[in-house]
């Protein structure tokens, strides 16, 4: 698992897959990494919402 963190660093944006059914797809800025926790802004979905998969977002930065 921390291989696959390895890469992720703060103010890196990421999409997040979650699954309570439909599958959600989320566009969020990463603030902190500590350990096996990745710490992110502007995720819409419910505390203990499973998490399916962590993708790099392409292309140039969105503007917030």
């Amino acid at each position: 698992m921390a291989d696959g963190l390895r890469d992720l660093r703060p103010g890196t944006e990421v999409l997040v897959l979650t699954r309570p059914n439909p599958v959600g797809l989320h566009r969020v800025t990463i603030v902190a990494v500590e350990g096996p926790r990745v710490g992110v802004r502007d995720l819409e979905a419910l505390d203990r919402t499973p998490i399916v998969d962590v993708k790099p977002v392409l292309g140039p930065p969105s503007e917030r």
